[in-house]
């Protein structure tokens, strides 16, 4: 398993739909273990920036697969919510990144999106 992301400051590489997470996002996430090992262990993250005001994820790490829910309030005062599903990856350079496929819940619409921690 890669190493933990409690702590770690990740940011997507790339914009998304205007009005949904963009390079000026950025995701503050946490991680502990789970009170049963079988349940891995818990991952959450706060976001805001770009048109996301604040943001909230919270979801489960089972070895290098993130699975969690998100729910954000945007700048035009709009909520929206979705489930998703990622990757953790480790990159050369010893950061790390996440490959996320996302489905909305609250509205259409699914993608994919990659977001790494930002250098120290």
């Amino acid at each position: 398993m890669a190493r933990s992301l409690d702590g770690l400051v990740l940011a997507p590489v790339a914009d998304q739909a205007p009005g949904q997470v963009g390079t000026r996002t950025r995701f503050t996430y946490h991680e502990e273990p789970a009170e049963h090992p079988e349940a891995g262990s818990r991952v959450w993250a706060e976001y805001a920036g770009g048109d996301v005001v604040r943001g909230f994820l919270v979801g489960t790490r089972a070895g290098d697969r993130l699975d969690f829910r998100y729910v954000q309030l945007k700048r035009n005062g709009r909520t929206a919510s979705g489930h998703c599903v990622s990757t953790v990856v480790e990159l050369p350079d010893g950061r790390v990144r996440l490959e996320e496929t996302w489905e909305w819940e609250s509205q259409e619409g699914t993608g994919t999106s990659v977001v790494e921690q930002l250098p120290s």
